[in-house]
C-alpha cells in the first residue's frame, strides 16, 4: 500500500513538473515571438512588411495556421489587405462584412468558439463552415481617433478561448494598430515635407515669440537667406521699419485661433530690397490642440502688381489715345475747312486724310500683330506714314533728312507711339496747327546711338506746359524703352531729341 501511494505521488510530482516546464517553454516562446514582432515592426519600412510580420506573430502566439488583416477603405467598408490560408472564393464571399463601423473606436473583441452555434446569419455560417472554419475571433485594431480595421484568426475545430489568449490577441492588436498609425503618420509627414520642399512659395514656421522654426527652399529663393541663417532668428528681420507694427497684431490673432488669408504687405530681402508679397498665416497646434506657433505662406506678387500697373497704364493710354483721336480729327476738319471752297470738297478731303491716317496705323501695327522678328519697315517710311494725314493738299509738311535705317518689329510700337504723340501735340499746339507750319526731322548715327531730332517751324510761339500730363509721362515711359528723350522750347518752335541705343535697333 505504501509503495502504491509513493508511485502515485511520484507521478503527480512528475506531471506537475512537466506542466510547469511546458508552461515556462510556452511563456519563453510567446515572449520571444512578441519581442521579434516588436523588433520587426520597428524595422518595417512598408505596410506590406508590417502585414507580414503581424501575420507571423498572430499565427505563432495564437496557435493557428490561418489569419487575416482587414482595413477600412475610403468608403468605410472593411476589406482584406493581407491573409494566410484563405481561398479566393471565401474572401470574396465575406469581403465587406464587419461587426463594427469606423467610428467604433472602443470596440470589444469577439470570440466565436463554435460558429455553428452562433447567431450570425445562416448563409454566413454556411460560408464559413464551407471553408473548413469552426472557430474564429474578430480582434479590433484601434487607432488614436477611430477604428483602423481588424485582424481575424481561424481554427479548423471548435475551440474554447482562454483569458490568456484574449490578452495575447489584444496585445498583438495594440502593437499592430500603433504600427499602422505610425506608418500612416510617417507617410503623411513625408508627403507634407515633399510638398513644402518643392513649393515655389515661401513657407515659414515660427513660434509664438516670433522666432523662426522652419524655412523652406522657397523662402530661401524669395528672401535670399539660407535656412541655417534664419532658424532661431526673429521674423522681424524680414519686416521693414515702417511695417513693424504688423507682426504683434498677426501674433495676437494667431493666439486667438484666427487664420489670416491673402494679406498683402511688403517684406525685406537679405540685400535690403523690398518685395511685395501676399501672406497667409495659420495657427500650428500640438497633439493636445493647443496653439504653439504659426505657419506663413508668402507669395511674391511683384509681377502681379507690375501687370496691374501696366494694365492701368494701358487704360490711361487708351483714354489718352481716344481723346487724341477726337482732337486730331477735329484738327484735320478745321485745317481742311480753311482751304476747302465747297462742302463736297471739305468732305472729300477730310475723308481722304482720315483714310491716310488709318493706313498709317495699319502700317505701324501689322508687323507686331504678325509677330515678325525681322525689320518691319524703315525709319523714313514709318515717319512718312505717321505724318501723312497732315499734308496740305499735295504739299508735304514733313521734311526728313539724314540716315535711314531698318526698324525691327520689336520697336515699331514704341517708336510709332512716340512719333504719334509728337505729331498730335504739333497738330494741337505746334507747327501742324497752322497752314504754313512744317516739321523738320533729322536722323543721324553715333558710335553707340541713333539720334532723331524733331524741329517744328512756322507755328505759334511754343510754351512749356505748366505741369506734366499723361502724354508727357507716356513719352518718358516709352522713350525709356528705347533710350532717352529731351525737349527744348526754341523761340522758332519746339525741338525734341530722341536718342535710341544702338543695341535696341539690333535686337
Amino acid at each position: 500500500m505504501e509503495q502504491s501511494i509513493d508511485r502515485q505521488a511520484t507521478v503527480t510530482v512528475h506531471s506537475r513538473t512537466t506542466d510547469a516546464a511546458n508552461d515556462l517553454a510556452r511563456q519563453v516562446r510567446e515572449q520571444t515571438t512578441l519581442f521579434r514582432f516588436t523588433d520587426r515592426l520597428f524595422r518595417a519600412r512598408t505596410v506590406v512588411e508590417i502585414y507580414e510580420c503581424a501575420l507571423d506573430a498572430i499565427c505563432e502566439t495564437l496557435m493557428c495556421s490561418r489569419a487575416s488583416i482587414l482595413r477600412f477603405d475610403d468608403r468605410g467598408t472593411m476589406r482584406f489587405v493581407a491573409w494566410r490560408g484563405l481561398s479566393d472564393g471565401y474572401r470574396a464571399a465575406v469581403d465587406g462584412h464587419s461587426p463594427w463601423k469606423r467610428h467604433d473606436r472602443e470596440a470589444d473583441p469577439i470570440f466565436l468558439s463554435d460558429i455553428a452555434l452562433s447567431t450570425e446569419p445562416r448563409q454566413l455560417i454556411e460560408t464559413i463552415i464551407g471553408e473548413g472554419i469552426h472557430a474564429l475571433a474578430f480582434i479590433p485594431l484601434a487607432g488614436a481617433d477611430e477604428l483602423a480595421g481588424k485582424f481575424m484568426v481561424y481554427y479548423d475545430t471548435p475551440r474554447v478561448f482562454t483569458d490568456h489568449e484574449r490578452d495575447l490577441a489584444l496585445l498583438v492588436a495594440r502593437q499592430l494598430g500603433f504600427a499602422l498609425e505610425r506608418h500612416a503618420g510617417d507617410a503623411s509627414a513625408r508627403r507634407l515635407t515633399a510638398l513644402v520642399e518643392s513649393s515655389d512659395d515661401a513657407i515659414i514656421a515660427k513660434d509664438l515669440n516670433g522666432l523662426i522654426t522652419d524655412w523652406n527652399p522657397g523662402a530661401e529663393r524669395l528672401f535670399g537667406y539660407r535656412r541655417e541663417e534664419m532658424l532661431g532668428q526673429p521674423v522681424m528681420l524680414l519686416i521693414p521699419e515702417d511695417r513693424r507694427g504688423e507682426e504683434p497684431t498677426i501674433l495676437e490673432r494667431i493666439r486667438a485661433g484666427e487664420r489670416i488669408e491673402h494679406y498683402e504687405t511688403i517684406r525685406r530681402r537679405k540685400d535690403g530690397t523690398p518685395v511685395a508679397i501676399s501672406l497667409t498665416v495659420s495657427p500650428i497646434k500640438d497633439a493636445r490642440g493647443e496653439i504653439v506657433g504659426a505657419s506663413k505662406i508668402a507669395r511674391d506678387i511683384s509681377e502681379r502688381q507690375r501687370a496691374q500697373e501696366q494694365q492701368q497704364l494701358l487704360l490711361h493710354e487708351m483714354n489718352h489715345r481716344v481723346k487724341n483721336v477726337f482732337a486730331l480729327t477735329s484738327g484735320i476738319v478745321n485745317l481742311t475747312a480753311r482751304s476747302a471752297t465747297t462742302p463736297a470738297e471739305l468732305a472729300s478731303t477730310v475723308s481722304e486724310r482720315l483714310a491716310t491716317l488709318s493706313r498709317a496705323h495699319a502700317l505701324t501695327m501689322s508687323s507686331v500683330a504678325a509677330g515678325s522678328e525681322s525689320a518691319a519697315t524703315t525709319l523714313h517710311a514709318l515717319i512718312a506714314a505717321i505724318l501723312a494725314p497732315y499734308r496740305a493738299g499735295e504739299r508735304s509738311r514733313c521734311e526728313v533728312r539724314g540716315a535711314d535705317i531698318p526698324v525691327p518689329s520689336t520697336l515699331v510700337t514704341s517708336l510709332s507711339l512716340l512719333l504719334h504723340e509728337f505729331a498730335t501735340n504739333a497738330a494741337k499746339y505746334g507747327s501742324l496747327s497752322t497752314m504754313d507750319g512744317i516739321v523738320e526731322i533729322t536722323c543721324s548715327e553715333r558710335p553707340s546711338e541713333f539720334v532723331i531730332v524733331w524741329r517744328e517751324r512756322g507755328g505759334p510761339s511754343p510754351r512749356s506746359a505748366g505741369g506734366e500730363g499723361f502724354g508727357s509721362r507716356l513719352v518718358k515711359a516709352t522713350a525709356s524703352q528705347l533710350g532717352r528723350v529731351s525737349r527744348v522750347w526754341d523761340p522758332l518752335g519746339v525741338v525734341i531729341e530722341l536718342v535710341i541705343e544702338r543695341d535696341r535697333l539690333e535686337a
